[in-house]
């Protein structure tokens, strides 16, 4: 998943230069980008550090999402939720269900949960020559785009769970080995692992006892100030 600075929204990809193993469904516009944009993609790509950037203003756009709600509304829950859509990825709710199953049984501190409105992220499908990728949408939410011609090439759920990954905080590494989850396309189309190792689960376990923290304790100030 690659990433392409300025703080919000849109993506790069995994632009496909092997054969599509058949037709996806029907052809569906790609989402337009906004003028800037952060993003992440499933196929190596240069710009590692603007790629860590994009990661990072992705991640701090879903958790404020979900800051300012608990902040509206706190919990004594000790695990996070963070809710999703999928009405914009009718496709691919099978791989959406199963990638967010293995998450929320991979960790411990978050969980991902669907939701028809007032999600703080969403899934969306189409055509993208970028490929699959996550992306902030330039007011603090963001979304999962999920390319027909990359999850036909590429094991889908894997795929899915990777862009996941990049919502709960965790950035690409394309130089690992399959049995990393954000090594993406690194390891190539043979690839199906769609599990987070032990360092990504631990990783994403800190990010949202400590991450989590500091970004409601934004929220509530922000809320008082109102």
């Amino acid at each position: 998943m690659r990433i392409s600075l300025p703080l919000l929204s849109t993506a790069v990809g995994l632009g496909l230069t092997a054969a599509v193993l058949g037709t996806g469904p029907a052809a569906t516009a790609a989402p337009q980008a906004p003028a800037q944009a952060a993003q992440v993609g499933y196929q190596p790509a240069a710009g590692s550090g603007e790629d860590a950037a994009a990661n990072r203003a992705f991640f701090e756009a879903v958790i404020r999402s979900v800051a300012e709600k608990r902040a509206a509304a706190p919990s004594s829950a000790a695990a996070v939720t963070v809710y999703y859509s999928t009405t914009g990825a009718p496709s691919f709710r099978t791989q959406i269900s199963r990638s967010t199953q293995i998450w929320n049984s991979s960790v411990s501190n978050v969980r991902l949960a669907e939701r028809s409105s007032g999600a703080d992220f969403s899934y969306r499908e189409g055509n993208d020559s970028r490929g699959s990728y996550a992306s902030t949408d330039g007011h603090g939410r963001g979304y999962i785009f999920l390319d027909y011609r990359q999850n036909q090439q590429y094991n889908s759920t894997r795929v899915t769970a990777h862009e996941t990954g990049h919502v709960l905080g965790l950035p690409d590494h394309y130089s690992g080995p399959c049995s990393e989850l954000m090594s993406g396309g690194g390891p190539g189309t043979s690839c199906t692992n769609a599990y987070p190792n032990a360092a990504e689960r631990s990783r994403v376990n800190q990010l949202w006892v400590n991450g989590f923290t500091a970004a409601l304790d934004k929220a509530l100030e922000k809320s008082s100030r109102r």
